[in-house]
This record gives C-alpha cells, sequence and structure tokens, in this order.
C-alpha cells in the first residue's frame, strides 16, 4: 500500500437498523499498479455509493419529519398534521365569537326589556301624580286643606299631610321599581352574593317609609292613624296606621316552604311575640278612648260662668295631653313591622328573604287593585 502524502483519508459514519459500520476510502493521486490496488478502489467506489444512497434517503426523512413528525413516545411515532392544528384553532376561534355574540345579544334584550319597564314605570308615575294633583285641587276648593277662616294651626297640619302623601307617592313608585328588579334577579337564578344586594335595598327602603311615617305623626297623627293616604281596601285592613305583622306572617308561613324545622320553630315564636305586642297595644288604645270618653264627659257644674270655662278649659289641657300618646303608640306599631321585617330576614335565607319581599308587595299590590275595581265598578 503506497502511504505518500496525497492520500487522503476521510471517515465518516453512516446510520441504519444494524448499527454504525466506520468506513475509510483511500485516494491516491499517483498510478495505481497493483491489483490490489484497483480491488481497494473498487471497494471504496462501492463504499462511498452506498453511503450517498443512505444519506440521500436520510435526508428525504428529515424533510418528510419537519412536516409531518413531532416526537415518539414509548418507540411510537406521533404523527400531527400542522393543518389539522390551524382547523381546529380556527373552529375554537368561531366558537368562542358565536357565545360572545349570543351574550352581547342577550344582554341587549334584557337592556331593552328593563328600559321599557323603566319608561311603563315613568308612565304610570306620571298618571298616579296627575291623580293626586287633581285630588288635591279638588279638596282645596272645598277648604279640607286650607281654611279660608285663616286657622294658621289647621294649615300647617294640612300642609304636613299633604307632604307626606306626596312622599308616600315618590316612595311607591321607588317600591316598586326596586320590586321590579329584584324579581329579575329571582327569575334570572343570580347567585347569592348578587340577590343580597337588591334585597337589601328593599329592606332599606322599607326603613325609609318608617322614618317618614314617624315625621309625619308629629305633624298629623290622625291623618297617619286614619290611613287616608292608602287605598280603601287596603285601609279595611289597617291596624295603627299599618299592617298587623301577626297576620303577614300568616301569609307568608304558606309561601316559604320548604322550611327547615328550627325557620319553622322561628316564625312561630316570631308570630306569637308579634300578636302579644299587637294585643297590648290595642288594649292600651282601648284604654286611652275610654279615658278620653270619661275626660270628655265629665261635667261640674261651677258656682259662675267663669268657673265653667275654667272646668271645660282643664278638661280640653287634660284631653290633649291624653291625645299626644297617640303618636307613641303609631310609632311603637311601625317599630313593631319594621322589627318583624328585620327579625324575619335574620331567619331566611337570602333567596327565602327575597320571596317573602316578593309575596308582601304581590299582596298589597292586589289589595290597591281591588280597590281600583271597586271605584271603577258599574253603579245602577
Amino acid at each position: 500500500m503506497n502511504t505518500s502524502p496525497g492520500c487522503l483519508d476521510i471517515g465518516s459514519t453512516l446510520s441504519g437498523t444494524g448499527g454504525e459500520q466506520p468506513y475509510m476510502y483511500h485516494h491516491h493521486k499517483g498510478t495505481a499498479s497493483s491489483g490490489n490496488n484497483g480491488h481497494f478502489e473498487n471497494w471504496g467506489d462501492s463504499a462511498m455509493a452506498e453511503h450517498s444512497q443512505q444519506t440521500d434517503t436520510s435526508t428525504d426523512i428529515d424533510t418528510e419529519d419537519k412536516n409531518h413528525l413531532r416526537g415518539a413516545q414509548h418507540g411510537a411515532l406521533v404523527v400531527v398534521d400542522s393543518n389539522s392544528i390551524e382547523q381546529a384553532n380556527g373552529r375554537t376561534g368561531d366558537q368562542k365569537a358565536l357565545r360572545r355574540l349570543a351574550q352581547n345579544r342577550e344582554a341587549a334584550r334584557k337592556s331593552r326589556l328593563r328600559k321599557k319597564a323603566y319608561v311603563q314605570q315613568l308612565e304610570n308615575s306620571r298618571l298616579k301624580l296627575s291623580q293626586l294633583e287633581q285630588e288635591l285641587q279638588r279638596a282645596r276648593q272645598q277648604g279640607m286643606l286650607v281654611g279660608l277662616s285663616g286657622d294658621h294651626g289647621h294649615s300647617t297640619v294640612g300642609s304636613g299631610a299633604l307632604t307626606f302623601d306626596f312622599e308616600y307617592a315618590r316612595w311607591l313608585d321607588e317600591h316598586q321599581r326596586l320590586i321590579h328588579e329584584l324579581r329579575s334577579a329571582v327569575n334570572s337564578h343570580l347567585v347569592d352574593n348578587g340577590l343580597r344586594i337588591h334585597v337589601d335595598s328593599v329592606m332599606t327602603h322599607y326603613d325609609e317609609i318608617f322614618r317618614l311615617k314617624s315625621v309625619a305623626a308629629k305633624a298629623d297623627v290622625f291623618h297617619m292613624l286614619s290611613g287616608m293616604w292608602k287605598t280603601p281596601a287596603e285601609r279595611c285592613f289597617m291596624w295603627l296606621g299599618g299592617f298587623r305583622s301577626s297576620e303577614l306572617l300568616k301569609i307568608l308561613g304558606n309561601q316559604l316552604e320548604p322550611l327547615t324545622d328550627q325557620q319553622l320553630m322561628g316564625i312561630c315564636n316570631l308570630q306569637q311575640s308579634s300578636q302579644q305586642t299587637e294585643d297590648a297595644l290595642s288594649q292600651g288604645m282601648e284604654a286611652l278612648q275610654q279615658s278620653l270618653v270619661d275626660t270628655l264627659s265629665s261635667t261640674t257644674h261651677g258656682s259662675t260662668v267663669s268657673a265653667d270655662v275654667a272646668d271645660y278649659m282643664g278638661q280640653m289641657a287634660i284631653a290633649m295631653g291624653k291625645l299626644a300618646t297617640l303618636q307613641d303608640f303609631l310609632i311603637q306599631a311601625d317599630l313593631l313591622r319594621q322589627q318583624t321585617l328585620q327579625q324575619l330576614h335574620r331567619i331566611l335565607t337570602t333567596r327565602q328573604t327575597a320571596r317573602a319581599l316578593l309575596v308582601i308587595n304581590d299582596y298589597f299590590s292586589r289589595l290597591r287593585a281591588l280597590s281600583s275595581l271597586w271605584l271603577a265598578r258599574p253603579r245602577d
């Protein structure tokens, strides 16, 4: 073998199924006279051809790997089509867009319904205010509010009653709006945290009417006790300027099922305590009325006219002092009603309290509707 400096050594490693085989190729720039050299050159050419063929095949496989093959797991190849991935991503994006579009449409529909209901409430409020203004105009013409005789005390009391009537009409309109939102929240199965916001708003609104009644009672306690700010059907069931807490609990008892044993016990105890307080206040009112009858009916005959006048003035002073306690009875009755609602809220869950508030509203709404139907009935 010739070992001249012109010899070039090339080493390569071929990858195949049978392992790795080293090949060495020797090329002589000089003339090969030996047969062994010729045989060796043919062997080298054969090795180079085989190596070139396998290299081309490996290159083709690598090219396909870049497009179709993405790794192997446990000896098995996982084939992933890039076009399929793009189509799947496209379908996912389309589904998200459709869901977002459906949500936007639903939100727009609910917004239109709320706007429509709000417009209807405004129209109803306008009609109620117009009717109230007509009634007030007729009352002024009849001299019920402002006397023509210049009785400033009577004028002041009438103004206090008038102010409360306007405040109550405004409160009722706001109450209907809050009830409408609460009903929508219940029907849409809103979560308890969101529903609690609407429940608290209605409860706070009830506190406002009790505050307004307390202020109005100082101006005209007879107006508040008579319930002239209510409809005729509502006045038929009034007790000391409002509803009976015990009767309201009886109505709710059949509307809030199912209740736990603890809740049933709590409502039963609340009903009993409310009934006892109502009985005590009713007995106090009866005693007050009897005391007024005794005071006004007692007559004494003095020796002189001035003595009779003095006795008369003394009786009126005593009667006035007793009438002042009417305000206390009204405030205590409203306090009982307010505490009953608060205790009921503590006994029930948020969703049960929402249903209870809706039941209470529906009951009084039907009473008002009954009054309207009765007043509009055909008269023979």
